[in-house]
């Protein structure tokens, strides 16, 4: 009876281990529970941080789309006329001034006049910091729209809707404009427009009634924006804003442009660089 008493106990011994061991291999993995966590609230916070990034752009080409009745056609030249606000100047262009010198405007941003021989790069550069007037000027003639704002006014949010305009889209720049009497100013050759608000439509019909408008409302249809290289203008490190008053020795707006600047710089079709 021992025996068998004894056989009984061990048997039972050994399926309580068994049953301990079926336990313990079921426990819980927290670890990786935890580490799966983890990583999906990784990953919704990436996605969510690009959604809120990419809003402007995603949202431009709704602006976009709703502004394309402001394209301009050959019975409709200048669609611009009929933006509210907007003020259009008539101005000579061609004037060339020499990298040392300055243009007393007759506008805050000037939006037209002498200006400098070579012209600032315009293909959808967003410029970190204010640039000299003269060289912003001579991207207007070639067709170019420049949004202009003032730093004090627009922040974060504002200045994103902004650069969803003008990132990597051809003819067109943008810059900050320190002591500007308006948040918002646009400007292309002969046109202005300011506004308050980065979510003004305006801002869109501006852009697609003028930029590289085909129909002779800026001077130099067919112009380049592209870069022109240290020595002429560097984007990467272009000529700084002059907040400062024209001196006397300023050039006035009839200014008919300094012997040997009147070449563009870098390279106009048909026109010889300046010297030659």
């Amino acid at each position: 009876m021992a025996n068998g008493t004894t056989k009984k106990k061990g048997s039972s011994a050994v399926k309580a281990a068994k049953n301990r061991s079926v336990v313990a291999g079921k426990r819980t993995p927290w670890g990786t529970i935890i580490g799966v966590v983890v990583v999906v609230a990784l990953l919704a916070g990436v996605v969510t941080y690009y959604l809120v990034k990419s809003a402007p752009k995603r949202d431009q080409a709704s602006r976009d789309e709703a502004a394309a009745a402001f394209a301009p056609t050959a019975s409709n030249p200048d669609p611009s006329k009929k933006i509210p606000g907007i003020v259009i100047k008539q101005y000579t262009g061609q004037l060339h001034i020499l990298p040392t010198e300055r243009v007393a405007y007759d506008q805050s941003p000037p939006f037209g006049g002498p200006h400098d021989q070579s012209w600032a790069t315009c293909t959808g550069v967003v410029y970190p910091e204010a640039v000299r007037n003269e060289n912003m000027v001579h991207s207007l003639e070639h067709g170019t729209v420049w949004i202009a704002y003032n730093p004090d006014k627009i922040k974060d949010d504002q200045v994103a809707l902004l650069e969803a305009r003008v990132k990597g889209k051809p003819f067109t720049m943008m810059s900050p404009y320190p002591g500007l009497d308006k948040p918002i100013s646009l400007q292309s050759w002969g046109h202005q427009l300011k506004l308050d608000s980065a979510d003004d439509p305006r801002i869109d019909q501006f852009i697609a009634a003028l930029r590289s408008n085909p129909n002779g409302v800026y001077p130099e249809i067919g112009a380049s924006c592209d870069a022109l290289g240290k020595g002429l203008f560097d984007p990467a490190n272009p000529p700084k804003f002059d907040p400062s008053k024209p001196g006397k020795d300023a050039k006035p707006m009839d200014y008919k442009g300094t012997p040997g600047a009147q070449g563009e710089q870098g390279g106009m079709p048909g026109t010889p660089p300046a010297g030659q």
